[in-house]
């Protein structure tokens, strides 16, 4: 019962600043008009562009894009590690009964269900109203789209938990997240389709997890690939568990408590 009560409890936190979050609400739901605003610009509307694409392709892809980074790029910078570091409640984190791992990401889940209500569904409905983005009308359709949110964003706590527990060796990862955080934004394909990148970046992000974390859901949502893709979203997943494990052994062998 811990880890429910974990998420609960993540969720409930958030729900005390509702007021202020909205800010950050309608100031995404702003930047990704901006960015289709831009789109509409230099489109047109009448011709098929790179790859198959029309302009109202490319309006939904960037629209869907902006709901999903709520879920699968915005959340705590490293899990709070290297606070925890800097403070040294590290040390009583790993005295507790329970994996370093699992415990955070349980506490992580709890923000990004909350994010998921409180940001990404009501951009989502504004997106519908403004822009006319599309429903899919087959649950199959929708079934996979879930799935590909749920894994990016269980990929996303697995990074970020990578990118915190370099702390422990360097009482530093900040810069690691928005070395991550600009790295997203270019190889997960989130202002433009990868098929539209240069072939040499292409090929380094198809190799990639990135791609897995805003290209594969909303190509999904939209109808454009299919749900095979979701094959290669759950090999990366597993293979940042089985990594973030065998890091938090190493962790438990490794402990330099600053300031603690």
């Amino acid at each position: 019962m811990l880890f429910p009560v974990l998420v609960k409890k993540a969720y409930a936190r958030n729900l005390q600043y509702r007021s202020s979050h909205a800010i950050n609400t309608v100031a995404s739901g702003i930047f990704g008009l901006i960015y289709v605003s831009i789109w509409k610009g230099i489109g047109d509307p009448g011709q098929a562009g790179a790859s198959g694409y029309t302009l109202q392709n490319v309006i939904h892809y960037v629209a869907f894009n902006q709901i999903c980074l709520w879920i699968t790029l915005f959340i705590t910078n490293g899990l709070g590690i290297e606070r925890s570091v800097r403070t040294g409640q590290i040390s009583l984190d790993l005295m507790r009964p329970v994996h370093l791992f699992y415990h955070l990401m349980a506490r992580e889940w709890g923000q990004v269900g909350y994010q998921l209500l409180y940001k990404s569904v009501p951009i989502y409905f504004l997106y519908l109203w403004l822009l006319n983005l599309p429903v899919p009308y087959h649950a199959a359709t929708w079934l996979w789209t879930v799935t590909a949110l749920v894994l990016a964003a269980y990929m996303n706590i697995c990074i970020n938990y990578l990118i915190g527990v370099t702390a422990l060796w360097t009482t530093e990862s900040n810069w690691l997240f928005w070395v991550h955080f600009s790295l997203s934004t270019v190889l997960s394909g989130f202002l433009i389709p990868l098929e539209w990148l240069p072939d040499w970046l292409q090929r380094i992000s198809r190799l990639s997890f990135y791609p897995y974390l805003q290209y594969v859901p909303t190509k999904l949502y939209l109808g454009m690939e299919p749900p095979s893709l979701l094959a290669g979203s759950a090999v990366w997943s597993l293979g940042l568990t089985v990594l973030c494990l065998a890091v938090t052994a190493a962790v438990r062998n490794k402990l330099e408590v600053q300031g603690g």
